[in-house]
């Protein structure tokens, strides 16, 4: 008799639990009817626009809109509408009509389905196409046709279809090709060799690489994909693990851009406050930077464990194994990774192209922003066009520029011949092929949470909690920003929905408490993204260190809880002391005891 694997039993498992929520939904869905006789017309000012609502209807008029769009605009007519209490559940009712589990718990069950499938499996594919099925199924009361097209039509296609979600699969493609014409070209084999003459330790190795990652802030895309190409024969000259290097990279990217003023993230989350009634969302911004605490925990983390030689939980077998040569532990097949050995390769064949990479980058950054568009506010304005620009596009832009540069100057060095150079284009391609599927994948599932109500249900979380103990709602928002993100791999998409919920529950202008509060949503989304294995940052961060997801996702997990448990007690002490040169060193204080602690107690057990 053939025997069943433990990880098809599981997803086997998986399936049938799909299926059987899909029944509980059918049998107990009510007929889809939704009264439309009666007229609820809303009309709200948002941004000195008048917009009206017909919370009757679902789909948006020729006059008017629906219901739908009610809710989906929860962020910009919660402070507009004054009567928004009655208004949104009159719009949520509505809506629940056509879709019975929408904004509840269910909402939250694909994303948890496919995180426990792959935590357990660790199958990243199968496990996130049934959280995708799940969200399919709970959306369509088990409705096969309605499945298929939900899934397929508004899930992967819609998903695929987004301008920029091609902006990033172009920006990898592209960086694929040109870390493969690296390698042949002998580049990245002369850093090796120039690096062991240079950084002769484990913890130099190290400490590098989280310097790298925190010197490129501007994005945590391009962080991901950078530093590991560069650190990737550093680290592996120093025998340190891949999930060690995925850790370090993760852990310099979403939480390095959060607490740096000049970043796609500050502008994003200034913009949010801003819109929320804040009178400078920048300067609430960085107001918040030093109650950042799991950015900046993170980072004493990071340079703790390093000097320490001190790794714990699934990371540290992973070192071990690293020590004595085998820096993967589990098998991974590697394709541009495999260094040339070319005897005309220097240095420069590495150095010039990432900082010409760099530079590119950059430039297609800010003149994504307007900086050269003369009709703009951004005109000429390098900090306020960097902080409006578009990510996916200037990140295609300067790679782009960059790949050309790359190819005339392998010429012109005469280290490769051109055919060999467009032979690295779909060697690159082919590398970046595992990310483009979970990118994929996360990207519609993400969509599936989003049509289920998961950010609405949140939100109505956190406005339930906000009625008494004032002094622990940081606290508390810090750990609904977690669930939030961990459950939707997104965290801009956590800023959007509670900040102007957070301004909302403490008032825009309430001193230092609001922007303790914000810190703590700021915190709770970075942490969460940074945990989620459906997090397009954490996939990133697995394909520039060329490490398996999920290794990288269950090594960096005891370590991001760490830092989260002590970020959530100094949200506790910085709501009753919400001063930061008071509380930041307490925090750090905290955070290395606790290290110290954890450091001990393993070392006494293992003894």
């Amino acid at each position: 008799m053939r025997k069943i694997s433990l990880k098809r039993l599981l997803s086997l498992t998986g399936i049938i639990l799909v299926l059987t929520l899909g029944g509980i939904f059918s049998l107990n869905a009510t007929a889809k009817e939704t009264d439309n006789s009666k007229s609820d017309t809303v009309t709200v000012s948002v941004d000195g626009e008048e917009r009206v609502f017909d919370l009757s209807v679902i789909e948006d008029g020729d006059e008017f809109e629906g219901a739908q769009s009610y809710v989906d605009s929860y962020a910009d007519v919660l402070n507009a509408d004054p009567d928004f209490e009655e208004n949104i559940e009159d719009a949520l009712s509505t809506v629940r009509g056509d879709v019975k589990s929408y904004a509840t718990f269910w909402s939250l069950v694909p994303p948890i389905i496919a995180i426990v499938l792959a935590l357990i499996t660790k199958e990243v594919y199968s496990s996130l196409f049934i959280g995708i099925l799940a969200g399919g199924l709970i959306y369509s009361g088990l409705n096969l046709e309605t499945t298929m097209t939900h899934v397929f039509s508004d899930g992967f296609v819609a998903s695929v279809a987004d301008s920029y979600n091609v902006g990033i699969l172009l920006f990898l493609v592209i960086l694929g090709a040109i870390v493969a014409m690296m390698n042949k070209a002998g580049g990245s084999a002369a850093f090796g060799r120039w690096t062991a003459k240079h950084i002769k330790s484990r913890v130099g190795a190290q400490l590098a690489t989280v310097a790298l990652g925190v010197l490129i802030f501007i994005d945590d895309y391009f962080n991901c994909l950078t530093v590991g190409s560069v650190m990737r024969p550093v680290t592996d000259k120093n025998n340190i693990s891949r999930a060690k290097l995925a850790y370090l990279i993760d852990a310099t990217a979403a939480p390095i851009c959060i607490i740096a003023p000049i970043s796609s993230w500050a502008a994003a989350v200034a913009g949010f406050a801003k819109g929320s009634g804040a009178a400078n969302g920048m300067s609430l911004f960085v107001s918040a930077i030093p109650f950042n605490f799991y950015a900046i925990l993170t980072i004493v983390m990071m340079i703790f464990l390093a000097v320490s030689k001190f790794d714990y939980g699934p990371m540290k077998k992973h070192e071990d194994n690293a020590e004595k040569g085998d820096i993967f532990t589990t098998k991974m097949q590697e394709t541009v990774e495999q260094m040339s050995h070319n005897e005309k390769g220097r240095v420069c064949d590495l150095v010039v192209p990432v900082v010409f990479l760099i530079i590119a980058c950059v430039f297609g950054m800010i003149y994504s922003g307007g900086f050269f568009d003369s009709g703009s506010d951004q005109y000429k304005n390098f900090i306020t066009a960097f902080s409006n620009s578009d990510a996916s596009v200037g990140l295609v832009y300067g790679s782009f520029i960059a790949l050309i540069f790359t190819v005339i100057f392998f010429l012109i060095r005469k280290v490769i011949s051109f055919k060999g150079l467009m032979d690295c284009i779909p060697e690159g391609f082919k590398a970046m092929v595992p990310a483009i599927m979970i990118l994929t994948l996360a990207w519609t599932l993400k969509s599936m949470t989003d049509s289920l109500g998961a950010k609405i249900f949140i939100s109505q979380l956190v406005e339930g909690s906000a009625g008494s103990f004032m002094n622990f709602l940081p606290a508390v928002i810090f750990l609904i920003a977690v669930g939030l993100s961990f459950a939707t791999g997104t965290s801009w998409g956590t800023f959007g929905i509670l900040i102007p919920i957070v301004l909302s529950v403490f008032g825009a202008d309430s001193g230092t408490i609001t922007i303790v509060a914000i810190s703590a949503c700021m915190a709770g989304a970075v942490c969460g993204d940074h945990c989620s294995p459906i997090s397009d940052t954490t996939i990133m961060a697995s394909a520039g260190a060329q490490c398996d997801h999920i290794n990288h996702v269950s090594t960096q997990l005891p370590y991001a809880l760490t830092v989260a448990g002590v970020s959530f007690i100094s949200y506790i002490i910085a709501g009753f002391v919400p001063t930061w040169y008071i509380i930041l060193p307490i925090s750090v204080a905290l955070m290395v005891v606790t290290l110290f602690v954890i450091k001990t107690v393993l070392g006494k057990k293992s003894a």
